[in-house]
């Protein structure tokens, strides 16, 4: 009980400094139980979305996906004939059945051809109104479609847009381009996670994405009272000789989540990591905290020793403390992870993706991990300060606060951070210099972890020297003013090494990723000038096929001299050497895509694989199954028939513009696979008549105006979408970095917080023989700024190796150059000198404010 009320007692007198820490604590716990609390939401959502809208039992064709997604490669949805629809009906135990038809392969425009698809990349799905629908909207709003003039809209959609009844919009399929006018708005009556949806009558639906009449894309059948969905499918697959895809509601609901579930759980983990970064910056920040109180209490200690307090006691008083921490920062924490999770919602509201409050989902394993997680991570970090703190002796009560350094834990200290760095450094050698990615990324791995946990073993050497430099670069310019900084900063090197590595971490990683970014597009960029040959690529960012109407449109330009269709499908291959390779992919392409495309070849010529019956595979492929120059590998089509293609053609499988394809021509393609069949272009390609570039790009982006989501880049534009994605990408990644950032700086705080008490006398002293507060308050504020620069030192070369290995992976995959972004660099040097003048804004001012009389007399 003695020892509670005395871990009780110091940790309120120390209230302030553990505030911070609790902040560390909050903050990485609010980041777990928030990403939990937000993933658990969306996937309730979903779940009351696909559960409401799945019928008890679907047809569909076969070669439509378990989730319902019909849309195929010719951008025409699967469908089954209307004879089902009658088959259906006459099964044992349906109450009924309805035909439907819809359709994702499509874009919506409005009266002034701007695209009505949701920015978020919800899909856009047009269908016909049905029985099933009904179950989930109402309408609010004029009426259901009723003739071929007619559509009906989600309210959500027409809010955004600005849509009423009335209005014009544009269905945009393979078929053709369908206008009709806006009959009615309906509302949904569970939550709409981001779809924009549209409603036409069911003669028109067929013909406008289906283009016949007498076919659906699935059949929805309602089971009779008593009769089990299970037991209905085998009523229905009965009726129908097992020639259809027939699945329940639980089968299409959980095939619908599977689809979704993959994104989410990319999502879910990714931010984790982000957490447990943040936790790992905030076990330094903890570190620090408690080695630093332990210090200052050094005399105290040892009293309580003196006067029969044992190691185990004085150990056990500490972890006490660190267990009041870990609580409170941790139930803090979890309200404000649900806080955040709220925050998200609404961030994705503001980006198209609807989440309703109602649906917010708190398991009961959400607050247990986040209080388990932030109590261990906060009585493990204050551990080693514990046990530090149970071997002070009763002698120490006699001496000065503080301990004296052992300088042969020192030197083993720093002989293990150089030994962990240096087996660091050699896997990331072997990393750089493997022959494959795959084991070049396990060495990468590797000497991630084994250099960074050597440079925080090793940080406090390193801080004697590096700290040094900067003050003689840095600091000598302030006088005797920088000199007490620099000599601050020395004076306990385990501490600075401790609160730098806290900053080295998340700016280590910064750099890394700058590097890997830059590279990436530098490399893409270079490839791009060497291999493109073509003036300008058309096509869609979401991966949207490119409709017939589309690719006319581009054919009429008259600047335009010659335009190159490209298409994607997959086939069944079997080689010369009998092996049987199933949903193979393979490109077709128009002849003069050899001129686009300037692929290297190892043997042949690209041209000829253009030739009738004739293809191209890459190097790889060619040496694993024994092909060469005039083998014959059969082809067996998907949506068509086999032939037998002869290979004019090897061509190198490094590059990072159609790396790894095997090409065949469009005329070849067409003669296996029916027109109504024919994969829509993945991509086109145009070239303009000598000397008329400029006028050819005005007359494509005019031509494409009904067409509003495809763009027109000339290579100009499509290196700088690029960059825009990877960018975009990087920034989304930082600013998640950014929360390790934020624990770092509250380290900074609390560093220079804990060693201005620790100072109080000194502090005194000096002001008492003439410092003034504004020297003081100019020294520690430099001492900060020394701490964070030898962390950003640390963290940024740390990073640039790292990245500079990784490049050297991707140099495997065809990204050749190294491009060090030193601009980014250089910033976040400089900025990290602007955090270290932020984090010591509140302990320069508590210190200016010091009585210097009070400060002489403290203890």
């Amino acid at each position: 009980m003695t020892v509670l009320k005395t871990s009780m007692r110091n940790f309120f007198a120390h209230k302030g400094r553990m505030a911070l820490s609790a902040v560390a604590v909050l903050l990485s716990v609010a980041f777990v139980c928030g990403t939990l609390v937000f993933t658990d939401t969306m996937n309730t959502t979903f779940d009351k979305l696909f559960a409401a809208t799945s019928s008890d039992v679907t047809v569909s064709s076969k070669s439509a996906s378990d989730g319902g997604e019909t849309t195929s490669g010719n951008g025409r949805p699967p469908v089954v004939p209307a004879s089902v629809l009658d088959e259906v009906k006459g099964a044992d135990g349906v109450k009924s059945a309805e035909g439907t038809v819809f359709s994702t392969s499509v874009t919506v425009v409005d009266g002034d051809k701007d695209s009505l698809s949701p920015t978020s990349g919800g899909p856009t799905i047009v269908g016909n109104w049905n029985t099933n629908d009904a179950r989930t909207m109402d309408i609010t709003s004029g009426a259901a479609p009723a003739g071929a003039d007619q559509v009906m809209i989600d309210a959500d959609t027409a809010d955004k847009h600005d849509l009423k009844l009335g209005d014009e919009i544009g269905v945009i399929s393979a078929i053709g381009t369908h206008r009709a006018k806006v009959s009615g708005i309906a509302d949904f009556t569970v939550t709409n996670p981001g779809a924009a949806m549209f409603f036409l009558d069911l003669p028109t639906a067929q013909r406008t994405l289906v283009g016949e009449s007498g076919v659906y894309t699935s059949v929805n059948v309602t089971a009779e009272a008593g009769v089990s969905d299970d037991r209905l499918k085998e009523n229905v697959l009965a009726a129908l000789g097992g020639t259809y895809k027939v699945q329940t509601a639980e089968e299409t609901a959980d095939a619908n989540k599977e689809s979704v579930g993959d994104f989410m759980n990319v999502m879910k983990y990714a931010m984790l990591g982000f957490a447990g970064i943040a936790f790992l910056v905030g076990i330094f920040l903890i570190i620090n905290t408690f080695s630093m109180l332990v210090a200052q209490r050094t005399r105290e200690i040892g009293l309580m020793r003196a006067i029969g307090s044992s190691r185990k006691q004085v150990n056990r008083s500490v972890l006490i403390e660190a267990l009041l921490l870990g609580v409170i920062g941790s139930v803090l924490g979890v309200g404000a992870g649900i806080g955040l999770a709220v925050g998200l919602m609404k961030l994705m509201g503001l980006i198209g993706m609807e989440l309703s409050t109602d649906d917010l989902t708190v398991a009961w394993t959400t607050p247990a991990l986040g209080l388990l997680l932030g109590v261990v991570v906060t009585v493990l970090a204050a551990y080693l300060p514990a046990r530090r703190a149970g071997k002070i002796s009763p002698m120490a009560a006699l001496r000065d606060a503080g301990t004296p350094a052992d300088a042969k834990a020192g030197w083993i200290r720093g002989g293990i951070g150089l030994l962990l760095t240096g087996a660091g450094g050699a896997c990331l050698y072997l990393a750089g210099t493997a022959d494959k990615a795959t084991d070049g990324s396990l060495w990468l791995g590797l000497g991630v972890v084994l250099s960074l946990i050597g440079f925080v073993v090793v940080g406090p050497v390193l801080a004697s020297g590096v700290v040094r430099v900067l003050g003689a670069v840095l600091l000598r310019a302030f006088g005797p003013v920088g000199r007490m900084a620099e000599r601050n900063a020395l004076r306990n090197p385990r501490r600075t090494g401790a609160t730098g590595a806290a900053l080295m971490i998340g700016l280590a990683l910064v750099a890394c990723l700058s590097v890997v970014g830059s590279s990436m597009v530098a490399s893409a960029t270079e490839e791009l000038d060497k291999t493109v040959g073509t003036d300008f690529i058309i096509g869609n960012d979401m991966g949207q096929l490119v409709v017939p109407e589309a690719v006319k449109a581009v054919k009429a330009v008259d600047a335009v001299e010659r335009v190159t269709q490209y298409k994607w499908t997959e086939a069944d291959f079997t080689t010369p050497d009998g092996k049987t390779l199933d949903d193979t992919a393979i490109t077709a392409a128009d002849p003069t895509y050899a001129t686009d495309l300037r692929v290297e070849t190892v043997a042949g010529k690209l041209a000829d694989a253009y030739r009738p019956d004739s293809m191209s595979v890459h190097e790889d492929f060619a040496k694993d199954h024994d092909v060469r120059i005039g083998s014959t590998i059969e082809v067996a089509f998907k949506d068509g028939t086999t032939g037998s293609l002869t290979v004019r053609a090897i061509t190198s499988s490094e590059g990072v513009v159609d790396a790894g394809a095997m090409y065949t021509s469009t005329a070849t393609l067409a003669k296996y696979v029916p027109a109504d069949r024919m994969p829509l272009d993945q991509l086109v390609f145009a070239s303009a008549k000598d000397g008329q570039q400029d006028a050819a790009y005005t007359a494509l982006k005019k031509a494409l105006d009904d067409f509003p989501q495809y763009k027109v880049r000339d290579q100009t534009d499509y290196k700088e979408a690029l960059q825009d994605q990877i960018g975009q990408l990087l920034n989304m990644i930082y600013g998640l970095l950014a929360l390790a950032i934020v624990v770092a700086v509250l380290g900074v705080v609390n560093t220079l917080a804990l060693s201005v008490v620790e100072r109080t006398r000194e502090i005194g002293l000096m002001r008492a023989i003439g410092l003034s507060r504004r020297q003081l308050r100019r020294m520690i504020r430099l001492e900060s700024v020394v701490i964070a620069l030898f962390g950003a030192l640390l963290g940024l070369g740390l990073g640039m190796g790292w990245g500079a290995t990784a490049q050297q992976l991707l140099a495997l995959e065809g990204l050749k150059v190294l491009d060090i972004p030193w601009p980014t660099i250089i910033g976040v040097f400089i900025g990290s000198a602007f955090v270290g003048l932020f984090a010591a804004l509140v302990p320069a001012f508590r210190a200016g404010r010091m009585n210097v009389l009070n400060a002489i007399a403290t203890e």
